[in-house]
């Protein structure tokens, strides 16, 4: 359910990318706009392309959480669509009249809200464990492996030097019967 609405928007961009496309460039032209020179040729920088990229992000990457397919990947690349469509959308602080601002922040708070659930979204393991946790655990594991590996050498050097210990005790007792008296 919280694909549909992403998918509805990519959509929407997609058949009518000018008008989401003239929304766009003021920021774009506060932000990429600015760094647009030092960019290699191959990065689009005009809206129009960045708003049908966007549109595809949104579309595959809501269409695979929808699917329940790489679900932490989708959501993650939805909450990166999501965060300049929200300030470029939706900038209530630039509001001219109070039911202007208040209408923005309506729907900046609404994609505030999204935000959360994709970042829940993204960080839910399905009843798996997290990757921390498997983190944790192997490290623990490979403590105790490389204890156990140490008891063991300590074992052989112990072991050892009680062999030599011996052996040099029965090389001196045989030298010592060798010898005469």
């Amino acid at each position: 359910m919280l694909a549909a609405t992403f998918i509805y928007g990519g959509i929407n961009a997609l058949r009518a990318p000018e008008g989401h496309a003239k929304v766009a460039e003021p920021v774009l032209d506060k932000t990429v706009g600015k760094q647009a020179d030092m960019l290699p040729d191959a990065v689009p920088t005009d809206a129009l392309t960045l708003v049908k990229i966007d549109a595809g992000v949104k579309i595959a990457a809501g269409t695979a959480l929808a699917l329940g397919k790489f679900p932490r990947l989708a959501s993650l690349a939805l909450l990166g669509s999501l965060v300049p469509t929200t300030v470029a959308g939706h900038p209530f602080w630039a509001s001219e009249t109070p039911a202007e601002r208040d209408q923005e922040l309506i729907h900046f708070l609404k994609n505030a809200g999204l935000a959360g659930g994709l970042l829940i979204a993204a960080a839910d393991t399905h009843g798996k464990p997290s990757l921390g946790w498997r983190a944790r655990r192997a490290a623990r594991r490979a403590g105790v492996f490389v204890d156990g590996a140490g008891d063991s050498v300590q074992d052989t050097v112990r072991g050892a030097r009680t062999k030599t210990t011996y052996l040099a005790g029965r090389a001196s007792k045989a030298v010592e019967s060798a010898l005469p008296n």
